[in-house]
């Protein structure tokens, strides 16, 4: 008589606890349920796809194998994070919107969150953080951080492997590899000796003969001899991994997508007496044939789409974003400056620099995700002789703040340093948010801070950043569409502000940034606004335009791309400073984390869309 097939109506899940007594073929019907609706709920809301359709499996056996929250599940980055959702309780309808869940770890979410994260490689080092805290206070639980094999190379997750190294304090770190190349033990003494070292009965009598040597010092003399002659067989015998080095014992490969075999050697895992490194192998974005096959990263994070063309549903013919833009005229300047040499951090496709680097593979780099190395290498590649342009996210360059300020401000180093997804940024929310590299970076000597408006300002300015003797040309710009149109050979000569063209009536000005404040500009030219109207290019530092206004009677600052601390702060102390007797009022984003919605919603709470500020200043 075959088996009952159990299956779950995953809406209907309260807590993971349904998963704990399921039989296999009733889990592999829970995970192919799950996987469809991870599949629907990104293709109706958008969101992180790939990587969650490759962990199905591997966090169903977690949550099967371990009692969370008592247990501390943290996942790196937490994109990562919607079968831990789905399996404590929650639901991806509205995923990332305002009135839906994150699409990342969230504490206010859950118990079952007990650290949230949005960028990579953080995980060990809150993992042992976790780990110091239960070993002081005594308590009892396991800590499981699962990083992928990508954040794995990040230099925090090798800071973090070396700290716990010389600690005893255990947990089970879970290496999720989709195809890196870290080195496994091969050959039958490996799998012989791990089976072993995770046996209980093993375990226990090493323990019982470590105490019962350990009470005199002849016998803690016998310990550390027997301790050491067993190690040198065991080298002798079995390929050792860095981890095994570090002091670990490692236990993998394993197929990440077979439960049974999870569950058997996470019981081992369990036994062990030390700091575990679990190794799995994932497909990602398994489930799925056009997540599966990708090979540009182009399935990792996705805006709505059809599920049987893989088509995006919301497609803008005649439309162009600034990342696109900026990866062509960045092609354009390798071609013509054999010195260029391109550093990318992990975001090729995100920020479209892939013809670039098909075009020069010799002169682009792609770093990986470790933003810090892609500052300094950058900087020390301008000693060298090369002109570095570094293209990092916003959200990422904070990551590298002391190496723009050490390693190239301080050498000045000319550089251009592109800053990718600068402003709100929507349904990511607030770990991803670019609104305070105006904050920060005003505060390095040698820093000059961009912004275009236009298609011609920003070719203009990465062709002035260029040239020599600018030290280090940041320029930013926000990851949303404009008109497309072909380069009419317009030049922009690089100015601090422009001014739009109007009939000056009043004593007042308005002075806007990026392409959103040429749009509020604009509008208020259609509606008859009669004061000076500035765009201001070159945010920090400032210019000597500043002491054209200083006897204006009213002056309005639109930044709706950075926070208040940024350019309209600068601004408006630099006025105050040199006798500025008017009103001033300031649009900027406020000084706090800003939580997911789309980007409208965002702006409108804050009170910084056109319709909001227009009737303000009118």
């Amino acid at each position: 008589m075959a088996k009952e097939i159990e299956h779950i109506d995953i809406k209907s899940i309260k807590d993971p606890s349904v998963v704990k007594g399921l039989k296999r073929q009733s889990l592999a019907l829970l995970c192919q349920d799950i996987r469809q609706e991870i599949i629907r709920a990104t293709s109706e809301y958008g969101g992180h796809l790939s990587s969650n359709l490759g962990v199905v499996e591997l966090t169903v056996a977690l949550h099967r194998n371990f009692d969370f929250p008592k247990d501390k599940l943290i996942l790196d980055v937490s994109h990562q994070s919607y079968t831990h959702k789905i399996l404590t309780g929650r639901s991806l309808d509205n995923l990332n919107s305002k009135e839906g869940i994150s699409g990342f770890m969230r504490m206010d979410e859950s118990e079952y969150d007990c650290y949230e994260s949005g960028h990579s490689s953080t995980s060990l080092s809150a993992a042992e953080g976790f780990a110091v805290a239960r070993d002081i206070k005594k308590e009892d639980y396991y800590i499981v951080p699962v990083i992928g094999d990508g954040s794995l190379v990040n230099g925090l997750s090798f800071e973090a492997l070396n700290h716990i190294a010389g600690r005893f304090g255990k947990m089970i770190i879970v290496i999720n590899d989709n195809d890196m190349s870290i080195s496994r033990p091969v050959g039958g003494f490996g799998r012989f000796f791990r089976r072993i070292s995770t046996a209980k009965g093993y375990n226990s009598f090493k323990n019982k003969y470590k105490n019962a040597l350990e009470r005199n010092a002849v016998g803690r003399w016998f310990y550390r001899c027997s301790y050491s002659l067993k190690n040198g067989i065991k080298r002798l015998l079995v390929p050792f991994t860095l981890y095994d080095n570090l002091g670990f014992t490692y236990m993998g490969p394993y197929d990440g997508h077979d439960i049974k075999m999870l569950d058997k050697a996470l019981k081992r895992a369990k036994n062990a007496t030390k700091t575990v490194i679990f190794h799995v192998y994932t497909t990602k974005g398994k489930g799925y044939e056009p997540a599966e096959t990708d090979k540009t990263g182009y399935w990792h994070g996705v805006t709505p789409f059809d599920i049987e063309t893989g088509k995006p549903k919301n497609q803008h013919p005649g439309y162009c974003s600034w990342p696109h833009l900026v990866g062509d005229i960045v092609k354009e300047q390798m071609e013509k400056h054999d010195d260029a040499l391109l550093i990318c951090p992990g975001m090729i496709k995100g920020s479209h620099l892939e013809d670039a680097f098909e075009a020069y593979p010799d002169r682009c780099i792609d770093v990986g995700i470790a933003e810090e190395h892609a500052l300094t290498m950058a900087g020390a590649s301008y000693l060298a002789g090369m002109h570095p342009i570094a293209c990092v996210y916003s959200t990422f360059l904070q990551r590298a703040y002391d190496e723009i300020l050490h390693d190239c401000a301080r050498m000045g180093v000319d550089m251009t340093l592109l800053i990718d997804r600068a402003g709100l940024v929507g349904k990511d929310g607030e770990t991803h948010m670019g609104i305070y590299d105006e904050a920060y970076l005003k505060s390095i000597p040698g820093t000059n801070l961009y912004m275009p408006s236009t298609t011609q300002e920003m070719r203009g300015l990465i062709e002035y950043s260029m040239e020599k003797g600018h030290g280090i040309v940041a320029i930013r710009y926000p990851h949303t569409l404009f008109k497309c149109k072909e380069n009419d050979g317009t030049s922009f000569e690089v100015k601090p502000w422009v001014k739009l063209e109007n009939v000056k009536k009043a004593n007042e000005a308005v002075i806007a940034v990026g392409p959103k404040g040429r749009e509020l500009l604009n509008t208020l030219k259609e509606n008859g606004y009669q004061g000076e109207m500035i765009m201001a290019i070159k945010l920090l530092p400032l210019s000597d335009d500043v002491d054209e206004i200083v006897k204006m009677d009213k002056i309005f600052v639109y930044d709706s791309y950075g926070t208040e601390a940024g350019f309209v702060e600068t601004l408006k102390a630099a006025l105050m400073e040199k006798g500025f007797k008017g009103s001033i009022k300031t649009f900027a984003v406020p000084n706090v984390y800003v939580q997911h919605a789309t980007i409208a919603e965002q702006e409108k709470e804050f009170g910084l869309d056109i319709d909001s500020v227009i009737k303000q200043i009118l």
